[in-house]
């Protein structure tokens, strides 16, 4: 299961799935804030508009209110009751007549005022003056509410439910006698009918399902719209700071608004799903918005993905066709700067791997050759010794010295050409020097006087190794082809010194009648290309020099920076100088 998932784990794949995941996660969280925002930009602006309904209903109730409170006021201080009252106060209980008369007074409240269920006047000793049979106060209202009536000083005190009239709600204010310092000379007790503070317009205007509570300063309910309310439920709506709270199993975005005239808190309840009705829609557009953001982005990762990996999928199936021997460069891709970059570079890498194959090959085909050539030279080399050898004696015995030290230069010639020693084809600039020498002698024989040379090389360098055989070849051009076509006398010079590179420089010169200058430009052309005259069909021209080129080439090509291989200079009838240099190598190199 594993291996077939694995053929999917592609860079394109990778890609592909990262930026999904990157695009869902985005989507998730602005989803998420949008929706909370929203849901809470609504959750306070239904706040906002239910503070302002609640503020404008306890503005009427308190419109209601300070009604009540300036009728019952007038009814206080009107003079029949002042008098009344003072009467009481001294001890002169009020007869029938004066209590009857109280009736006209009442009436007015009763005129004024709609919803009034009933007045009721106590003395200061709290004796019930109208109407004219009923109870005393204590058995009306609880002491606790004459204290806080006495203590208010003529304030309205709204106590709330009546036990004994359920359906009204009762109120309580201490009357001042004006003629004696105020002070408190009995008490005005007024119930008020439940519809008086009707809600129903406040409850018409606000959403479906909303309800209304009137808590007084006891945190017993007063008015409600919703009958089901339990008093815990109450208890925890006035305690509770939540913006939301559970009423009948629906959540409900609850507003507190305090009443400051009757010491009471309005509450309205709105249920949350009518409030978020409006989100509903935002949450269908964040989802339809989501899938047509998905789709896009994933035609546009597809597309971005594609483009990025597919130049690498055409570098990848160019090196697999490596495997097979072919090593070709991959055509140039312009996708982004790092992935051309990258196809340049393994271009470059095949581009050197290639000339390096080739330069192994020609090393390789160059040393086959010489082996060849080597092991055709090396056919029964002590039968060759040894007749040089009896030739030597044989010219001894003769008298001919001269002679006879000649064989052995040529024999010495032989024997530096044919063997190889531990380091192969590596000898000293000495032991190459030496070779020289010897063959150097032996063309003198030829050419008599008419052959000179000289030899200025350090000792320093006697013992830098280099390719056998890399300096009698250009030698040996100097004397055929300088010495031996000039008239007269000739020289050929070895010099050698250190280059400004840290190099040794090797000059082999001649003083003949140079090389024609459309030869010279030809073997140019062909030092460059490698390409001897033998490759033409035309043997025993130019092929010593061309050899030594290639040599310096393969050997030293890379260790010499800039190194053009063998120079050829040449003037007609001034001469020809081969220059060429060499590192400062003491061990035979490694190629």
């Amino acid at each position: 299961m594993r291996t077939k998932l694995m053929k999917y784990n592609t860079l394109r794949n990778q890609m592909l799935v990262g930026f999904l995941l990157a695009m869902i996660i985005i989507l998730l969280v602005v989803a998420v804030v949008m929706y909370d925002s929203v849901g809470t930009l609504l959750k306070n602006h239904a706040e906002k508009q239910t503070k302002q309904t609640a503020v404008q209903a306890s503005g009427r109730l308190e419109a209601l209110i300070d009604r009540i409170d300036l009728f019952t006021m007038q009814t206080v201080t009107h003079p029949q009751v002042q008098s009344i009252l003072l009467e009481e106060m001294n001890m002169a209980r009020a007869t029938f007549a004066q209590r009857q008369e109280l009736t006209s007074v009442v009436k007015d409240i009763h005129a004024y005022i709609s919803g009034v269920h009933s007045v009721e006047i106590y003395s200061g000793y709290e004796r019930l003056l109208y109407p004219l049979d009923g109870a005393n106060l204590n058995d009306r209202v609880e002491p606790v509410w004459v204290e806080t009536a006495r203590e208010a000083k003529g304030k309205l005190i709204w106590i709330g439910i009546d036990p004994n009239y359920p359906d009204t709600v009762l109120a309580i204010r201490s009357m001042s006698l004006v003629d004696r310092w105020f002070l408190n000379g009995g008490y005005l007790l007024i119930r008020m009918n439940l519809d008086y503070f009707s809600l129903d317009e406040l409850n018409d205007s606000m959403l479906e399902g909303s309800h209304t509570l009137l808590i007084n300063q006891a945190g017993k309910l007063v008015v409600s719209s919703y009958p089901g309310i339990t008093q815990a439920e109450i208890d925890e709506f006035m305690s509770g700071k939540d913006q939301t709270v559970t009423l009948g199993g629906r959540d409900m975005l609850i507003v507190r608004q305090y009443i400051s005239e009757m010491n009471w808190t309005m509450m309205i309840l709105q249920p949350v799903e009518a409030v978020m009705e409006g989100i509903s829609v935002l949450r269908t557009a964040i989802i339809v918005s989501a899938v047509i953001g998905t789709v896009l982005f994933l035609i546009l990762s597809l597309f971005l993905s594609t483009y990025i990996t597919r130049p690498i999928f055409n570098l990848i199936r160019t090196m697999k066709s490596s495997r097979f021997g072919v090593l070709k460069t991959n055509p140039a891709t312009y996708s982004s700067i790092e992935i051309t970059e990258l196809n340049k570079t393994y271009n470059q890498m095949i581009e050197h791997i290639n000339e390096l194959i080739k330069l192994v090959y020609e090393k390789e085909l160059l040393q086959s050759r010489t082996e060849l050539k080597a092991l055709q030279s090396q056919i029964n080399p002590h039968f060759l010794f040894n007749t040089l050898d009896a030739l030597y004696w044989s010219l001894q015995e003769n008298g001919e010295d001269e002679l006879a030290e000649q064989v052995v230069s040529l024999s010495e010639l032989f024997r530096y050409t044919i063997n190889r020693g531990k380091n192969g084809d590596w000898v000293t600039l000495g032991d190459e020097l030496e070779h020289i020498e010897r063959y150097l002698q032996i063309m003198k024989m030829r050419f008599g006087d008419r052959l000179s040379w000289s030899v200025d090389v350090p000792g320093k360098f006697l013992g830098v190794r280099i390719p056998r055989l890399l300096i009698q070849p250009l030698v040996e051009n100097c004397i055929l082809h300088g010495v031996g076509n000039k008239l007269g006398p000739g020289k050929v010079s070895i010099e050698a010194c250190e280059s400004k590179g840290g190099h040794i420089r090797i000059d082999v010169s001649d003083d003949g009648p140079g090389i024609p200058e459309a030869v010279l430009e030809e073997m140019r052309e062909r030092m460059a290309s490698g390409k001897t005259w033998q490759d033409d069909g035309t043997s025993g021209k130019g092929l010593g020099i061309i050899n030594v080129h290639r040599r310096l080439m393969l050997y030293f090509g890379k260790t010499v920076p800039n190194n053009a291989g063998l120079v050829v200079e040449s003037d007609e009838g001034q001469g020809t100088r081969f220059t060429l240099e060499i590192p400062h190598l003491k061990e035979a190199a490694s190629f």
